[in-house]
């Protein structure tokens, strides 16, 4: 039996709430590569961040919140709190890169920043296609889009890898620090994206 065979009305209200965090995640991607290509009006693209956040915070209280007094659910109570909290954890590490480049003052948008920011909002696109199409996604949908979705996540390892081996070549080791520990948060965003988009194919998966 299928979603559309058995998903009712009030149930809605757990996929409404999931697709309004998706659009708050991929709001936050979207406004992450605006503040790496253009550092001007930093503080206030940071606040506006860390606005989006905190209503994405509020969207994942309440599907808990609803989670907890429900006792059926149209996907597993599991299922659920995985995706929610999850997808929740990419934009905090988002929210807290966005927080890094203004608090170090980093003097200009970085090269390799600006391409891990391209593929994690290219990784968030397609899991906010699925989320958003869930309920009729097929298996063989959702798994062409998570090998996309994993295919970025390798070059974003890829990049990772390549943005070390320049910036070790660097004398500066304060900037070393920083930028080290940057880069693999966002390479850790990317593996949180792509455990995100595994969590929707097994629902799809258990339910088609």
């Amino acid at each position: 039996m299928g979603f559309k065979e058995w998903i009712i009305p009030q149930d809605k209200i757990f996929f409404n709430l999931i697709e309004e965090q998706s659009k708050l995640v991929l709001a936050g991607a979207k406004l992450f590569n605006e503040i790496v290509n253009d550092y001007k009006n930093l503080n206030e693209k940071v606040e506006k961040m860390n606005s989006i956040e905190h209503q994405s915070d509020e969207v994942v209280a309440e599907i808990m919140q609803k989670l907890h007094r429900s006792f059926i659910t149209p996907i597993d109570h599991e299922d659920i709190s995985k995706l929610c909290t999850t997808y929740d954890d990419v934009l905090d590490h988002i929210k807290s890169v966005a927080n890094w480049i203004y608090i170090f003052k980093l003097k200009g948008p970085d090269g390799y920043i600006k391409t891990f920011a391209k593929l994690i909002l290219k990784q968030i696109k397609e899991v906010n296609s699925a989320i958003a199409r869930i309920t009729k996604l097929k298996e063989e949908e959702i798994g062409k889009i998570f090998n996309r979705v994993h295919e970025l996540e390798e070059q974003a390892d890829d990049l990772r890898n390549e943005s070390f081996a320049e910036l070790f070549k660097d004398k500066d080791y304060r900037k070393i620090i920083i930028m080290k520990e940057i880069y693999e948060f966002l390479e850790d965003i990317t593996d949180l994206v792509d455990d995100v988009c595994l969590v929707v194919q097994d629902i799809v998966i258990k339910n088609s």
